[in-house]
């Protein structure tokens, strides 16, 4: 909306998430009917009768939208309903449009109260205050939050001693998604899902600059079709991989991507009118910096401390910068897990028993995660609380993204016969609108045969259908990638496939008929598992895992084992650029393998140890994870000295590899932890620092937004 005038003065322009083009005209006939219902929504409520009167004041606001009267009602319509998101976003934009109405932080302060927010529905009223000092409204409602405060504080200690373990060792669990990212915790003997301030269990992974500050989460995702060059998402694709690495993913993202030292993607976007770099580390902190905040809300208490969750296909790299995004959010990652080992958690904490209450001795279970952006399928078996990964396999570039993206494709191809092949051309905005609409009609497609693609493109309206049936011939290829890691990872466990016990879904994307469809055929018919909350089990079993690290020890928890593999081959370089494995793939960890080498040349008193992940006999086709020297070997024929080289995966799947000559004794290790792209301590702790000033930057500009009124 464009901001108002008055006095001479620019009014304080409120963020709104519409591009000019769907503004809407209020006309005098339809303020005066937006009256008349607001009058109607008054008496119903002033009755009691809620649902009546949101009804009302629903209608008040599609007459005029941009009073901030009705949205103010219908926020203690909805609070009252206890349907608390509803009623904090209407309170937020009652206060978008007026920032020095005191009873908007009033509506705001109460709904956030009601859902247990206490610090943020503190802020409100305390915001509130500032325009109207003497509100006996927002005076009595600070106090009651402070009340509240201090009684969850201490109710918060009492179940920290019942579950054995102090407050400040509170394990918090995340699961860092491409698309959304949700935060868990163990209390009382079970793992709960943590809500947002908006009410919301997960949390979309986006990162927004905007003239009015940083937005991360929804509020990032809500603007990105006025703001594509400065919104950010996707950056799991690309974290810990190289430059050159990204192609594909980089033609589907509308913002800057460089390549930065070392061949590292760097993204660039203007904050406050100058271009500033970020590395991916940064970007996925933001986002774990709200799953932090998210957890402090609602448990009262600072959280230090976290299990994170990855694909199991991610590569050493991929982990080290993911550990390193933790740090810089100010967590200290106690444990890197694998998402389906995970769910697997999830899925087995309930069946540690059979029908007849017997111990269940032994179960085959396949976990197939396809999320947003990545895929992956492990192979565990399943005995009294023991978590044993057979195999895994995966594909870090497959998931809902795809399928969108094959959607958007197939779309903007049928509207340019019909609307001309310029529609769409050099228009980020118009790319951006269309793919959130084919995000919209995918979904609505895994409960209905057709949905509508709808979006505007400057004047133009697209209203296009789509049929299920054309949705899955477009993304079949896709569709049957997802095979391709299932077999395999039946043939690197040895398995047969009649010989799965349970398929168990995770991961949004599972809800796709045509998913499920391809699995249930290739398995015979066998009936899917869908148990596990598909976008909850993974943050929930990180929350178990950081429940056993944290020392709680109750029934659910004390019998837990995790045994875990290695998603891909370990090994070194060899003359004519072989690889030698040292460690195989699906090798459970923590693992120790050595294997001995030699030298190449006569009188040979050095070599270089280059380290490799991956699966083709030829280092070309492998990633490269570091190297390191070892000098002082035994100067003898070709051949002769004998040198050790042993690889260690620890727990966190991270790696540290050794060289040591039998003869001289002479030693060279590294543990990877500055190569590659990876950030130095001295990197991190000041990307520490500025997402400390960027916290409260973002802090200053909210309070600024709302403290500021008309004159």
């Amino acid at each position: 909306m464009a901001p108002s005038k008055k006095g001479g003065k620019t009014a304080a322009a409120p963020v709104v998430a519409h591009d000019e083009d769907d503004l809407i005209q209020v006309t005098p006939a339809m303020k005066q009917q937006a009256a008349k219902f607001k009058a109607a929504g008054n008496n119903a409520f002033s009755a009691g009768r809620y649902y009546a009167a949101t009804a009302e004041f629903t209608k008040a606001i599609e007459c005029d939208p941009y009073d901030h009267i009705f949205y103010s009602n219908r926020s203690a319509c909805y609070a009252n309903l206890d349907q608390h998101s509803k009623a904090c976003a209407d309170a937020r934009r009652c206060i978008e449009l007026r920032p020095d109405f005191a009873k908007g932080y009033s509506r705001l302060g109460f709904a956030l109260f009601k859902a247990g927010f206490l610090h943020d529905a503190m802020n409100a009223y305390e915001r509130g205050l500032t325009v109207d000092p003497k509100n006996n409204n927002l005076i009595e409602g600070l106090g009651e939050a402070k009340l509240a405060q201090k009684a969850k504080i201490e109710a918060a200690k009492l179940s920290a001693q019942m579950d054995n373990v102090t407050l400040d060792e509170h394990v918090i669990g995340i699961d860092l998604g491409t698309t959304y990212s949700c935060v868990s915790v163990w209390r009382n003997g079970e793992a709960h899902v943590l809500t947002n301030a908006e009410g919301d269990r997960t949390t979309p992974s986006w990162v927004a600059f905007t003239e009015q500050g940083r937005l991360v989460g929804d509020a990032a995702k809500r603007q990105a079709a006025i703001n594509p060059k400065n919104t950010l998402f996707n950056i799991k694709r690309i974290i810990g991989r190289q430059y050159s690495e990204c192609a594909h993913e980089l033609e589907l993202m509308p913002f800057d991507v460089k390549e930065g030292e070392g061949g590292k993607p760097i993204v660039s976007v203007d904050v406050n009118g100058e271009k500033k770099d970020f590395a991916p580390e940064q970007i996925s902190a933001m986002v774990l910096q709200k799953m932090k905040a998210t957890a402090e809300a609602q448990l009262g208490v600072p959280i230090t401390k976290a299990v994170v969750t990855v694909p199991a296909y991610f590569n050493d790299a991929q982990r080290r910068q993911t550990k390193d995004a933790g740090a810089i959010a100010g967590l200290d990652v106690l444990r890197i897990i694998n998402e389906p080992t995970a769910a697997a958690l999830a899925y087995g904490l309930d069946r540690r028993e059979g029908e007849n209450g017997e111990v269940i001795k032994n179960q085959c279970i396949l976990v197939f995660d396809l999320g947003g952006g990545t895929f992956d399928v492990s192979l565990l078996n399943l005995q009294d609380g023991v978590f044993e990964v057979l195999s895994t396999a995966g594909d870090t570039h497959l998931g809902g993204e795809d399928f969108d993206t094959s959607l958007a494709a197939f779309a903007q191809k049928e509207i340019e016969k019909e609307r001309g092949a310029d529609i769409f051309t050099g228009d980020e905005k118009a790319l951006r609108k269309l793919r959130t609409a084919c995000e919209k009609a995918k979904r609505e497609l895994s409960v209905a045969n057709h949905a509508n693609i709808e979006c505007f493109i400057g004047e133009i309206e697209i209203n296009m259908k789509i049929t299920r049936e054309q949705f899955e011939k477009v993304c079949e290829p896709t569709f049957q990638r997802c095979l391709d890691s299932v077999k395999r990872v039946l043939s690197d466990a040895g398995k047969k496939k009649e010989e799965v016990d349970e398929i168990v879904l995770v991961g949004g994307s599972t809800r796709v008929p045509r998913v499920q469809g391809i699995l249930t055929e290739y398995f015979d018919g066998k009936t899917l598992n869908k148990s596990v909350h598909p976008d909850e089990a993974v943050a929930y079993g990180a929350a178990v895992q950081g429940a056993i690290l944290a020392g709680v020890r109750d029934k659910q928890t004390s019998r837990v084992l995790l045994m875990d593999v290695v998603p891909l081959s370990l090994g070194v370089e060899c003359e004519g650029r072989q690889f030698a494995k040292v460690v195989q793939r699906n090798t459970a960890i923590p693992c120790k393998k050595k294997s001995e080498f030699t030298t190449v040349y006569d009188n040979q008193d050095e070599i270089d140890v280059r380290i490799f992940e991956g699966e083709r006999s030829n280092t070309d086709g492998n990633h490269l994870l570091g190297e390191f020297q070892i000098s002082g070997i035994e100067r003898a024929s070709a051949g002769e000295p004998k040198i050790d080289v042993t690889f260690e995966v620890n727990t966190n799947g991270l790696l540290t590899v050794t060289a040591k000559d039998r003869v001289t004794g002479v030693e060279a290790n590294v543990s990877l932890q500055h190569d590659r792209g990876r950030l130095t301590a001295e990197e991190i702790e000041r990307m520490c620092a500025e997402a400390e000033a960027m916290a409260e930057e973002d802090e200053r500009l909210a309070r600024m937004r709302e403290y500021e009124g008309t004159d």
